[in-house]
């Protein structure tokens, strides 16, 4: 509910998730810090708030993300279903309206549906849409989150997250932290969800031969009712379709555009197809190759060599009669694809690569037959004839067509090579009895086994036997992982050693290796904004190039010099054939997909196009510390024993910790137990949240804590300021440990730095780029880290949701920033940076938040994807400026402007190798990136 004042703005906010008081004090702490934001009255249920000022909007939006940081939930999370939206500017004038309203905090639109988390109601979100001419319903997989509490705490809180090199005398034994959670991020989990409620499919194209086509596939699959996006992708004639279309509704439009469609279930069904259309697609470019250099090689020879090529005598027209007849054959044979999708592109109004070369051929058979049929009809020195142009253009092309099919299958491999990472068949468990079954029969729920030797098939969880398994493919790391019962398995992993068997959790597209092809495969269909650049100018460049033709014949037939009938014809050919914007076309699309391939090859996951032209623009590298730039869990890194046997101490302090669950308890629990020692038993055992930990032990009162801990028992730590002040310089965190009269040890407890971290700071400061640090860490303990790895800018103090504002921050001294976190706690940030990374925990939301995902988990990957980017971008412009200037320069001299100045004209036949040449390099320098050098190469 939303009321207005004069400057001030009242709003109430449900809310869900605070179960007690002491919710409500955390929540009233919370909004109490922010600027322009006043609490009037508060309880469990929700919360009225004065807003202060003109504008209200971003002062909200920070109490909503400061609750939901808590771990409380803010308002409904709605999903409609929408329909009456038939395209761009609807689904924009729909946002439009939601960001009208201060109290949609998110949202996310299609075509046909929408996801909005917001205070209003329901039925005022549907009059809403209702008001702009559109229809709108609650969808009916949305009953968990109409109702408000639907979600209860132990729904949304996941228990807190550790400052673990806290200030001493602030919070060593901090078990207060604030509680983070991954429903803390709604914004980007609401979108990671929207993605998933949309059905994707696959299609393979078949028809398309330039950009222009592209554009209209694009075009056709767009305007069916139900597509919410599509991506087609040229170098491999594939399209992705999201939204809940008709797979019939998409193939008929795609068929009415004058190409053909076929709708694939999966990779190996798609691979399949697309291996058996390319083998086809191959076999009849060598066959019109063979054909065409056939028969236009002689007839080109003869004329080299001295023989007519003009029509003097009845006995020539016959001669060349039969060459005409044979050269007709060629084209209804090995041109006939040029033909026939002329015709198709024709009919649908629009003008195509096959269009040029339909022209181009066909002009100059027609002039041929007409001079061979009646020679009386044009001036002596104009009856000469081109069959060889029109023989050996079709054998040129067709044999650049054939080449660049020949590479444009290599691009895929690397692709091609994850999906061969799963096995066909798994060993199925029923009724005590094992059958070998097809993958695609394994039904979730299903028992397996996995021999030794063997790839594990789906993702599941072990119920019986041990083993080693190799995840190389998935984490990067060499040394195998032991795995018993309750663990978890992923498909696509190598079984080492023993027999495991294993219950399916995730088969089909349900698996962490089929969301990573996915995600690749929608990355290599992607298009970054030089492509869109591109398309743009192959959707006018076909027309304007047969207007030039048109043009060039012109002239040369009014002012150029005799036979102009013949001049007219060679130059207008010649423009058209030199014209054909294939390379142009081919020069993103395949840069695109050997780039994310030759990434995904090392463990690096690139989201889409657009990631992989910004990350080659980075300035800044901000880091998240823990879990990223440290391993995430703390470890007892240094011990001073003060009074006392160090064994003897540590083995007290692991008694006393052995109660707790916090991380740098359990930090010394593990400790002693790595050192094997013998705990005695304790008694009387009393903690204080937030301070420490007392108990008997062997007759005496032991206390383990912080330095507040420590005030509060009357102990005094003063002569020990000089160990504490170096632990805190080397990033530890200090506890101590102390009977009733005095300190007995301090321990240093720290979250180690990652063994790869200082090598990849390295790495990216060499590149040129600034290396931040980001920390909720106290500045003392946080810079002494940021020395140990060579980071100058660290950024301490910084709760999870201060970190998006930070990045921001960033940005607006003009920085292009590449955010890297965990995924979870940091997917605001992550949402915020321009390229945001995810170390590769495997969970869902690490993917769906970031635009780069560091599978392999080596921090060295983030500076190789770095520089393959920027090869890859290096590579896009190389090819669209080769195929720029090949049509800018090309086209002149076809036209002849050369003539006043050397004589002498551009040959079709020329034109024809020079065009196929054109197309052969860019698939050429494109395929160069599969072979990009990078470190992991070396390991």
């Amino acid at each position: 509910m939303t009321t207005t004042d004069t400057n001030i703005t009242y709003y109430t906010l449900p809310l869900s998730g605070l179960s007690c008081q002491g919710c409500v004090k955390k929540v009233t702490k919370a909004l109490e810090g922010i600027d322009g934001i006043r609490i009037e009255e508060i309880d469990t249920q929700s919360v009225s708030l004065e807003a202060l000022g003109e504008s209200t909007e971003y002062p909200l939006r920070q109490a909503v993300s400061a609750i939901e940081a808590l771990g409380y939930q803010v308002g409904e999370h709605y999903h409609l279903a929408l329909s009456g939206l038939n395209c761009g500017r609807c689904v924009a004038k729909v946002e439009a309206a939601l960001d009208e309203q201060p109290t949609v905090f998110s949202h996310s639109v299609s075509k046909t549906e929408a996801h909005v988390h917001t205070s209003l109601s329901a039925d005022t979100l549907i009059e809403l849409v209702d008001q702009l001419g559109y229809q709108a319903e609650l969808a009916t997989d949305d009953n968990q989150n109409t109702e408000t509490g639907s979600h209860t705490a132990s729904d949304t809180v996941s228990g807190p997250e550790p400052e673990l090199n806290a200030k001493p005398s602030d919070s060593a034994h901090n078990r207060s932290a604030a509680s983070h959670s991954e429903q803390a991020h709604s914004s980007s989990a609401d979108t990671a969800k929207a993605t998933s409620n949309v059905s994707r499919q696959q299609y393979v194209l078949s028809g398309m031969t330039c950009a222009s086509c592209v554009s209209s596939v694009e075009n056709a699959i767009s305007g069916v009712d139900g597509v919410a996006n599509v991506s087609v992708n040229l170098a491999e004639r594939s399209a992705i379709v999201k939204g809940n279309a008709s797979p019939d509704a998409i193939v008929d439009a795609v068929e009415n555009a004058g190409y053909g469609a076929e709708k694939v279930e999966d990779d190996n069904d798609r691979r399949e197809r697309q291996q058996h259309q390319q083998a086809a697609e191959l076999k009849n470019f060598k066959r019109s190759t063979i054909a065409g250099l056939g028969l236009g090689g002689p007839i080109m020879a003869w004329g080299i060599f001295g023989g007519s090529m003009t029509i003097q005598s009845s006995q020539d027209q016959w001669a060349w009669g039969a060459v005409a007849i044979l050269t007709l054959l060629l084209l209804a044979t090995g041109g006939r694809h040029f033909f026939a999708n002329a015709w198709q592109a024709l009919k649908h109004k629009r003008a195509t690569m096959d269009t040029l070369v339909a022209l181009g051929t066909g002009a100059a058979w027609l002039y041929s037959t007409a001079v061979v049929v009646a020679p009386a009809l044009f001036p002596e020195q104009a009856r000469h004839v081109y069959f060889e142009a029109s023989a050996m253009i079709i054998g040129l092309i067709s044999l650049g067509h054939a080449i660049e099919a020949r590479a444009r299958a290599n691009t895929s491999k690397a692709l091609d090579q994850l999906l061969d990472l799963q096995p066909p068949t798994a060993l199925v468990i029923e009724n005590g009895q094992e059958t070998e079954r097809p993958l695609d029969e394994v039904k979730q729920g299903m028992t397996l086994r996995v021999k030794p030797g063997a790839k594990v098939p789906v993702d599941g969880e072990v119920v019986e036997g041990s083993s080693y398994i190799d995840e190389s493919m998935l984490t990067g790391e060499p040394v195998p992982v032991s795995k018993q019962q309750g663990d978890t398995l992923h498909a696509g992993t190598v079984n080492q050693k023993g027999s495991l068997t294993f219950k399916a959790t995730g088969v089909g597209s349900d698996t962490m290796l089929a969301r990573i092809i996915d995600l690749v495969r929608e990355a290599q269909s992607s298009k970054p904004e030089l492509a869109k650049l591109a398309d743009r100018i192959s959707a006018v460049f076909v027309p304007i190039v047969v207007a030039i033709a048109l043009v060039t014949a012109a002239i040369w037939y009014v002012v150029g010099p005799e036979p102009s009938v013949s001049y007219m014809l060679v130059t207008a050919t010649t423009v058209l054939i030199i014209a054909c914007p294939c390379a142009l076309g081919l020069a993103t699309p395949l840069s695109v997909t050997a780039a994310v391939g030759r990434a995904a090859e090392v463990g690096v996951l690139i989201r889409d196009a657009d990631a992989l032209q910004t990350a080659a623009k980075l300035h800044t590298i901000v880091f998240d510390k823990t879990g990223t730039l440290t391993r995430g869990q703390p470890e007892v890194t240094h011990v001073k024993a003060i009074n006392g046997d160090q064994e003897r101490l540590m083995a007290i302090a692991a008694s006393l910790e052995q109660h707790s669950e916090h991380p740098l308890a359990q930090a010394i629990v593990n400790y002693a137990k790595a050192q094997d020692l013998s705990l005695p038993t304790s008694n009387d055992f009393n903690s204080e949240s937030g301070k420490g930990i007392q108990a008997q032990i062997d007759g005496a009162r032991y206390f383990i804590g912080n330095q507040a801990w420590m005030d509060a028992q009357g102990i005094e730590t003063a002569s020990h300021q000089s160990d504490i002040d170096a632990m805190t310089q080397r990033g530890e965190t200090a506890i101590y440990l102390a009977n009733t009269d005095s300190v007995q040890a301090l321990i240093g407890v720290s979250d180690p730095i990652r063994d790869d971290a200082i090598d990849a700071v390295a790495n990216l400061q060499a590149q040129g780029l600034e290396v931040i640090m980001l920390s909720g860490d106290h500045p003392d303990t946080a810079n002494a880290i940021g020395r140990q790895l060579g980071i100058d800018h660290v950024i301490a103090g910084v709760l999870p949701d201060g970190k998006s504002e930070q990045i921001q921050h960033l940005q607006q001294q003009g920085k292009r920033v590449a955010m890297v976190g965990d995924g979870i706690n940091d997917a605001p940030a992550l949402a915020q940076a321009d390229v945001g990374v995810a170390m590769g925990s495997g969970s869902d939301i690490a993917i769906e938040s970031a635009q780069i995902t560091l599978m392999h988990q080596h921090l060295g990957a983030l500076a190789n994807a770095i520089a393959l980017s920027q090869a890859a971008v290096r590579n896009m412009k190389q090819n669209l400026f080769g195929a720029f200037i090949y049509n800018t320069l090309g086209i002149p001299v076809a036209a002849g402007i050369l003539y006043p100045f050397t004589g002498m004209l551009l040959s079709p036949v020329i034109a024809g190798g020079a065009m196929a040449l054109s197309s052969i390099t860019v698939v050429t320098n494109a395929n160069r990136l599969r072979f990009f050098k990078i470190k992991s190469d070396d390991k």
